[in-house]
């Protein structure tokens, strides 16, 4: 399993198309642009977001000097900790976001960068989970956070 400062290698496991089977979220929603790794014995899942100056965020989020928002970079954490649930078994839930705890924003991810998304499940259950996050810029830890989720019926939602 890689670690999480180096870049995965290998096939892509889950394209944009089986994403957007697993997840609800839509553009300019959907964070998640591939899955590189998942290995469920250890609760691993990498995936990828490719950060382009075409985001619609980048319009009002210092258009000088652009730089991705926490809350997405959280939020893109959360989609692969959903997805991360959703390939354990969990396929008629959803993750919904619950809380964020110990977030720390290191380094700022700009337009043109490789958000490499690592989360290892630290509890899961039928009625939620907990992961711990991390996001990951040319080997360095761009965020982290302990991200948990409460599992919701899809026809709740």
């Amino acid at each position: 399993m890689t670690d999480s400062t180096s870049f995965p290698t290998g096939k892509v496991v889950l394209g944009v198309k089986e994403i957007a089977k697993i997840l609800p979220h839509r553009y300019p929603f959907l964070l998640v642009d591939r899955v590189l790794e998942i290995n469920l014995e250890e609760g691993i899942i990498i995936a990828q977001k490719n950060v382009t100056i075409n985001e619609a965020f980048f319009q009002g989020h210092f258009p000088d000097a652009p730089i991705m928002p926490g809350v997405l970079i959280l939020e893109a954490l959360a989609q692969a900790g959903g997805i991360l649930v959703h390939q354990k078994g969990y396929t008629e839930k959803i993750a919904v976001l619950l809380n964020v705890n110990n977030a720390k924003f290191r380094k700022p991810v700009h337009p043109g960068d490789i958000l490499i998304l690592r989360c290892q499940g630290l509890h899961f259950s039928s009625k939620g989970g907990r992961v711990k996050a991390t996001a990951i810029v040319d080997g360095k830890n761009a965020a982290e956070a302990e991200i948990a989720f409460a599992l919701v019926d899809k026809k709740q939602i």
